[in-house]
This record gives structure tokens, C-alpha cells and sequence, in this order.
């Protein structure tokens, strides 16, 4: 079977569930950036030094599959849902990590490419985000999802002060002691 059905030529998709929308559908829309989010995380591993965070990453890829497929299905509940244990996970790897970087003022993000990267995942969290809970306004979404989400862009964005504190580049706005 060819992944080149033509069936999307009209402007139209396939839920997970079997439905078919519109391309610009909210839906598509939130686990469209979910899932850009994903090929983004993907290209981070490549730059982090850390193991730890490349480890991370793999999971949060495996479990953004769960947040995709819950988005994408409409009608039926979906077999891979995200559980409580996920969110907790994420919590724990922030406070491991805050736990190491000390952070004391506000961040200038960016300052190696491995942070910038993971700076460029946490951005397009918080849009995914944004478009979750937009969707939740006229849709219903597993509150687990909209949480999930709003714990992992504080992970990505505390691993990313990991990697600058890793090589001493990590830069406050108005505090030198970062």
C-alpha cells in the first residue's frame, strides 16, 4: 500500500478514528504542531551532550505519540492514552535538573546550539499548547494532554539550561550569577 492515497487531494484528513475533516480543522491543527514539535525534538538529539537528555527526549518522542493519537481520535477512545505516571515522570525530570542548574535570574535563551534547539522545542510546546486548549473549547481533550504538555515545555526548557550549564554558557538577563 502506497502512503500516496490521494484521499487528502480535496483538503481533507483521516482522524485516527476514521473520521474525515478538514485539513485546517482545529484538530489537525493541534496534532499538527505536536507532531512538528516531534521532528524537532528528533533533530535535538543530535546536538545534546547530555545522555540524560537524549534519553528524555526518546521517551517524550514515544509518549507525543500517545498526545497525537488522542488528538486524532474523535469518536473512539484511543488504546495508548497518556497516564498520570507520564505527567509525573516529566515533573520529577524538572525537578531533577532545577535541582543542578540553581537558576537565580531570567534566562537569555540560546546560547549553544543545543540550546537553542531544545529553546526552538519548548516554543513550539507552548504553540501546541495553545492550540490544545483552543480545540478544548469546542472539543473534548483528556485534561491529561493540555497537562503534559504544559510540564514538557518546562522540561525542555530546563534541559536546555542543562546543556548550558554543561560548557558554562548559561546567560541571565538580570542576575550575572545564574
Amino acid at each position: 500500500m502506497s502512503i500516496s492515497t490521494k484521499t487528502g487531494d480535496k483538503g481533507t484528513t483521516s482522524l485516527w478514528s476514521g473520521e474525515r475533516v478538514s485539513k485546517d480543522d482545529l484538530r489537525v491543527e493541534a496534532y499538527g504542531t505536536v507532531d512538528e514539535l516531534d521532528s524537532h525534538l528528533g533533530e535535538s538529539k543530535h546536538y545534546v551532550k547530555i545522555e540524560r537528555v537524549k534519553e528524555i527526549i526518546e521517551r517524550v518522542q514515544n509518549d507525543l505519540m500517545k498526545v497525537m493519537g488522542e488528538l486524532a481520535s474523535l469518536s473512539k477512545e484511543y488504546s495508548l492514552p497518556l497516564k498520570l505516571e507520564d505527567i509525573n515522570w516529566l515533573t520529577d525530570c524538572v525537578h531533577s535538573f532545577e535541582v543542578d542548574v540553581q537558576l537565580k535570574g531570567f534566562v537569555i535563551p540560546g546560547n549553544t546550539i543545543q540550546s537553542a534547539k531544545l529553546d526552538i522545542c519548548r516554543t513550539i510546546t507552548r504553540r501546541a499548547e495553545r492550540r490544545i486548549i483552543e480545540l478544548s473549547h469546542e472539543s473534548e481533550v483528556n485534561t491529561l494532554v493540555i497537562q503534559y504538555m504544559n510540564r514538557l515545555s518546562d522540561l525542555c526548557f530546563i534541559m536546555a539550561r542543562a546543556e548550558e550549564k554543561l560548557v558554562g554558557m548559561i546567560k541571565c538577563k538580570l542576575d550575572k550569577d545564574c
